[in-house]
Parts: structure tokens; sequence; C-alpha cells
């Protein structure tokens, strides 16, 4: 007299519970590549944000003081 330890319809739903599983991994590195994607975009944006705001600082000094100075022989 054989013993069966598993159901026969078990072998075919661990088969689908694996299927489920890799599809949600599937799911999970895309969604995590769009973010690293958008947080790439996003970083070139900010840099390109900082790099004008530094040049316009550089570029208009109006509340500086100018002096001029004469030499007085």
């Amino acid at each position: 007299m054989k013993i069966h330890l598993t159901h026969p319809g078990r072998r075919n739903e661990q088969g689908m519970v694996t299927l489920i599983f890799i599809a949600l991994l599937a799911i999970m590195m895309i969604l995590v590549m769009a973010e690293s994607r958008a947080l790439y975009h996003l970083n070139r944006e900010v840099k390109f944000m900082e790099h004008q705001q530094i040049k316009r600082w550089n570029g208009s000094q109006t509340n500086t003081i100018t002096t001029i100075t004469s030499e007085a022989k």
C-alpha cells in the first residue's frame, strides 16, 4: 500500500504560485527601473537649474557698489 503525501492537484498549484511570484518580481523590477530612470532625469534637471542660477547670480551684479579711484599726483 502506497501513501501519497501530496494531493494530485497540488503540483499544479505550486507551479501556478511560482509563475505568479516570478510575474510579481518582474513587475517590481520594471517599477524599480522606471523610478531609477525618473530619478536620473530629475537629478540632471536639478543640476541644469543650479548651473543656470549660478550663471545668473554671477552675471548680474546690480547691487554692487562701483568705486572709482583716481590717483592724485
